[in-house]
């Protein structure tokens, strides 16, 4: 059983509340959005075949038990569940980042996965999945990326509309579009309106080049 993998690449991890530990990236090819902000346009199209048995033995060969499976949208080959549920029972601890327009209930509960609801400025919002909202576990968690102020509302909005009670348990994310959106803005929104949210910035974007791959 096979995937298309873009590539694998040990790094810190540089989002999520696992932000700083080290991390193996599975980053697998294709997506089905066009986020305008997107920086990984060039898992769209490239990469290799690749067993599910070899792509566990790629991982073993960092030596580290924290692994990340992203994309592109992971969840759009149908073998992705099939690879963490590998990853999981070589006793990895499991990530899933994923963006949002899947079922995410597909993958193990026990795969931590990470649902970045789109907001307007991406021009995706139309694929939301939002029922997602209510597929999350006790330990998943839930990312906005923002890149004005209509794009904080729609967020603000949906914390809102939603029982904020299935957020309690489940950190969320504000990140801000990189070199778009202010940080300090971001944080003075949240700060203005008592938003129990965490303001979430790309460490490995301010540890490396923001243009650099496999990091």
């Amino acid at each position: 059983m096979a995937l298309k993998v873009n590539e694998v690449f040990y790094s810190i991890q540089g989002e999520s509340s696992y932000a700083g530990r080290p991390c193996v990236f599975v980053r697998l090819t294709g997506c089905n959005l066009r986020c305008f902000f997107c920086d990984t346009q060039y898992a769209y199209e490239e990469g290799d075949n690749l067993q599910i048995a070899d792509i566990v033995a790629r991982v073993a060969s960092y030596q580290c038990r924290l692994v990340e499976v992203t994309g592109g949208e992971p969840l759009i080959q149908k073998e992705t569940p099939v690879l963490i549920n590998r990853l999981l029972e070589e006793d990895y601890e499991v990530l899933m980042e994923t963006n949002g327009s899947r079922d995410v209930s597909l993958v193990d509960d026990r795969c931590v996965k990470i649902v970045d609801i789109k907001c307007p400025s991406s021009g995706q919002t139309r694929h939301n999945d939002l029922g997602n909202i209510n597929r999350l576990t006790d330990h998943d968690e839930v990312k906005f990326v923002i890149a004005d102020r209509n794009d904080y509302e729609y967020a603000r909005q949906i914390l809102h509309l939603t029982d904020f009670n299935l957020f309690r348990k489940n950190p969320v994310h504000f990140s801000p579009v990189f070199g778009r959106m202010e940080p300090k803005r971001l944080a003075e929104w949240i700060m203005g309106d008592h938003l129990d949210v965490r303001l979430h910035l790309q460490l490995h974007k301010v540890i490396w080049s923001p243009d650099q791959r496999g990091v």
